[in-house]
């Protein structure tokens, strides 16, 4: 016989968060007969997710800077690192200034919280959280993201952003500790779950895996990621639910070692190893180089006996994850750094001029123009630009196939798939960077067969399907920079206006005026792609 062991199955040995203080109201310690309970009024869970919400959407946690920072100063950084990393600072910088959201995507509201048995509430904590993510939403200038279905094939924008993932666990004790994201939609979309079995475990299979799976990832979620890999898991929800904790540091402190009772480990060794096969991938930070990733975290788990399941998932540029807490001395969130400029060189890195093109010539002539250039040049874009996304391509889709003629407005600009936050008051735009190109692939080859969507602008990797629709038609594909949406609203962005579907908010078509706007040719009209070639 054995004996009896349980233990914390994560237990995190530390927490060295440094926290403020957001008040000391709305606590209060009171005696239940021999026990002291913690009385929490719900107003408190109001203004901490109000709080935690609005300094993530437009902070960051320093150690994420000093990453970017450490990206400038490295000699083997490519110019292409740099030049991400550089713009991805500068955008801190503008977007600590409380106007501008980091992200246009300004993501789902989730929420983990670890809720000590000895608190009292006496409410249902999850609406009191959701009202504080609502007056967030409602109050700064950010992108109500959230689609409710009404039926089967029929959706909505919500309106507010909600509803919020929100999970409450208990816990022994008298603190409540909180996990706050704000998740878009580009990292989301790159959380990975395989079934593999017991083969997987050994040396050469677990590297030849990570091998293949990193190239999943791609660059449509906005390198440089935060990698998090996750082997076991006593279910699937299990593995998935500690990536997303893992890609938000939050088991940074986990022990680095297994015992008998099963406890979650990370494995160093490994977190190493495929730091290593991420530089090797040459991907870079988004347009090939060394920076993939800041780190890695390998988080280690016990499984069935029958199953394997393994998970990967990344936080990307905008590193959204912010902790909380209320104990008996008051309600507290993370510090988020307040100062990005410190992490700025004095003079930007050094990198060839761009090629400068003028979007407002006729569509022939800027193809024209384009057509000289290889892949990988850098340009500078001027002009007239259509914004437009999933819906408004379903739509315009759905005229195609009832016979009517692609709109004008489609045939005549380049395309942007994106969609805005807010636009604060007395400012053109709202932070407005791409959204994940690869969403609009099925619609390139009969868009292009019928004279639209000849130059797309967005970001992250695309199917050969893309690159035989440009080589087909004579277009091309431009990668802008993803994760700097806050600095393109303030100094890229002249003019906003919608001019199609306004019934679908920040999914209708709108026309900007671009100045300067950064990008990369991807894909160009003779059949070559920049991804295909790393």
């Amino acid at each position: 016989m054995i004996d009896f062991i349980y233990q914390d199955p994560y237990p995190i040995l530390k927490d060295d968060t440094q926290y403020r203080k957001i008040t000391s109201d709305f606590v209060k310690v009171e005696q239940f007969g021999e026990r002291e309970i913690l009385t929490v009024d719900p107003k408190g869970l109001e203004l901490l997710a109000e709080e935690a919400l609005t300094d993530v959407s437009f902070m960051l946690r320093t150690t994420h800077l000093q990453k970017l920072r450490k990206i400038l100063d490295d000699p083997e950084a490519t110019d292409n690192d740099r030049f991400v990393a550089y713009n991805l600072l500068q955008n801190a910088s503008v977007a600590a200034e409380g106007q501008l959201p980091s992200c246009q995507d300004t993501g789902t509201a989730i929420v983990m919280a670890k809720k000590g048995e000895s608190i009292f509430t006496g409410v249902d904590d999850a609406e009191w959280l959701s009202k504080g993510i609502f007056n967030t939403y409602q109050k700064r200038n950010l992108r109500y993201s959230q689609i409710v279905p009404i039926s089967m094939f029929e959706e909505k924008n919500s309106g507010s952003n909600l509803p919020a993932q929100i999970d409450i666990y208990a816990k022994k004790g008298t603190s409540y500790e909180f996990l706050f994201m704000a998740k878009g939609g580009g990292s989301a979309n790159k959380t990975f779950l395989y079934q593999k079995t017991k083969s997987l475990l050994n040396y050469k299979a677990m590297d030849e895996f990570i091998r293949e799976k990193i190239k999943d990832l791609g660059t449509s979620a906005c390198p440089p990621y935060h990698l998090a890999l996750v082997i076991g898991g006593t279910s699937a929800e299990a593995n998935l639910g500690a990536v997303k904790k893992a890609s938000a540091g939050y088991y940074d402190h986990l022990p680095t070692s297994g015992n008998m009772s099963g406890q979650a480990f990370r494995d160093l060794e490994w977190e190493e190893r495929v730091q290593k096969i991420c530089q090797e991938s040459a991907i870079g930070a988004q347009f090939g180089g060394k920076y993939f990733t800041h780190d890695v975290r390998v988080i280690r788990l016990p499984r069935h006996a029958a199953s394997c399941p393994v998970g990967l998932g990344v936080s990307c540029s905008a590193d959204r994850n912010i902790k909380g807490k209320i104990t008996k001395d008051g309600i507290f969130v993370e510090q988020l750094e307040v100062n990005p400029k410190q992490f700025l060189p004095e003079t930007a890195p050094h990198l060839e001029a761009p090629v400068e093109i003028d979007l407002n010539m006729p569509m022939a002539d800027i193809l024209a123009k384009l057509t000289q250039y290889p892949i990988k040049t850098r340009l500078k874009l001027n002009g007239t630009v259509i914004v437009a996304r999933d819906i408004a391509h379903a739509k315009i889709m759905e005229l195609l196939e009832s016979g009517q003629p692609m709109p004008e407005y489609f045939k005549n600009h380049p395309v942007y798939y994106a969609g805005p936050a807010k636009t604060p008051e007395g400012m053109a735009s709202g932070s407005f960077g791409p959204t994940t190109a690869g969403r609009m692939d099925v619609y390139v080859d009969e868009f292009q067969k019928h004279g639209g969507s000849m130059i797309m602008l967005a970001k992250g990797n695309r199917s050969k399907q893309v690159t035989t629709a440009c080589n087909t038609y004579g277009g091309f594909y431009l990668g802008s920079i993803g994760g700097p949406a806050a600095i393109l609203a303030q100094d890229n962005i002249l003019k906003v206006e919608v001019v199609d579907f306004e019934e679908l908010g920040m999914e209708a078509v709108r026309k900007i005026t671009v100045k300067d706007f950064p990008a990369f040719i991807i894909t160009d009209d003779k059949g070559n792609d920049f991804f295909e070639n790393l």
